[in-house]
């Protein structure tokens, strides 16, 4: 049984640890809300641009001259796996999930014959598929200066990413990140950015209503050569809003656990103290009495 100091001390050390876990889910509540809304917003402008793109691409025949970020370069045996996670911890399975999502597509590529090489943005995934792949890792996106995600930060990544395509260096490119649904609930999600996977659903002018007459000016490859690398951006930085309100759900979530499971810690060393305290005075007690009996 442990003593009496002891006890003492690790209800000391508990209520510190609770009053952090406390304080990081209220600020980790503040910034839900500013990510929550801005991954929200930007959800409808990357949507609608892959439902223009598949209208453009359905008018466009593919063939030499078309863009290679449409076309891709007619082979899958190279496959880039961009893995965004946060460059903190203390998120509960936010950034695991996203891992294992990634290992999952990894695992089921490589069983294909194909190889495989993973862009990583963030620093919490790269101790586990480093681990896993040691000699796959082409590049880590370094965001640890990143306060607040902004469409540049995402202009860069994307550009890195197609500058390797260009050059050769994959053939096929999927991002992995996940998407915000509430505090207890974000889905890890994974996207083929390249070539540009259009959605199966029916073309803009058919969804939205009647059958138009659309013209383009210029025609629809040029525009498509100016959109396609637009529209990359716009995914991951789809992506890295998502991932933003996803690790502070996620993380508020986490602490609200941490500081109810410290409540119960509290509760129950404060029991086993009060009993160790009781058996303690009683054996006193029964000490004075058998010495007053003996006298």
């Amino acid at each position: 049984m442990a003593s009496l100091k002891a006890l003492k001390g690790r209800i000391a050390s508990v209520k510190s640890t609770q009053k952090i876990t406390k304080a990081m889910k209220m600020v980790a509540a503040a910034k839900l809300r500013r990510a929550q809304t801005a991954a929200e917003a930007g959800r409808p402008y990357a949507t609608r641009l892959e439902t223009v793109m598949a209208n453009l691409a359905s008018r466009v025949t593919i063939g030499p001259e078309s863009p290679k970020l449409l076309a891709g370069t007619g082979k899958d045996d190279v496959h880039l796996l961009v893995v965004a996670t946060s460059d903190r911890g203390l998120a509960g399975a936010f950034n695991s999930n996203i891992v294992r999502a990634a290992r999952k597509k990894a695992d089921d590529l490589q069983r294909q014959g194909k190889t495989v090489y993973f862009y990583l943005i963030g620093r919490k995934g790269r101790a586990v598929i480093g681990r896993l792949f040691p000699k796959q890792i082409v590049h880590q996106y370094d965001t640890s200066a990143i306060k607040q995600v902004s469409f540049a930060d995402a202009q860069a990544i994307a550009k890195e990413i197609v500058e390797r395509f260009a050059q050769g260096g994959f053939d096929v490119a999927h991002l992995f990140y996940a998407r915000f649904q509430s505090a207890l609930v974000q889905e890890p999600m994974a996207q083929q950015i390249i070539p540009v996977s259009m959605p199966v659903s029916a073309p803009l002018s058919q969804s939205s209503g009647p059958d138009a007459a659309v013209e383009y000016e210029p025609d629809e490859e040029e525009i498509l050569a100016e959109l396609l690398p637009r529209n990359i951006a716009i995914q991951v930085f789809r992506a890295l809003l998502e991932n933003a309100a996803s690790e502070q759900g996620s993380r508020m979530t986490a602490m609200d656990n941490a500081t109810r499971n410290a409540g119960d810690m509290i509760n129950r060393l404060s029991i086993e103290y009060n009993r160790t305290r009781q058996a303690a005075i009683t054996t006193e007690l029964v000490e004075i009495i058998s010495g007053a009996e003996a006298l």
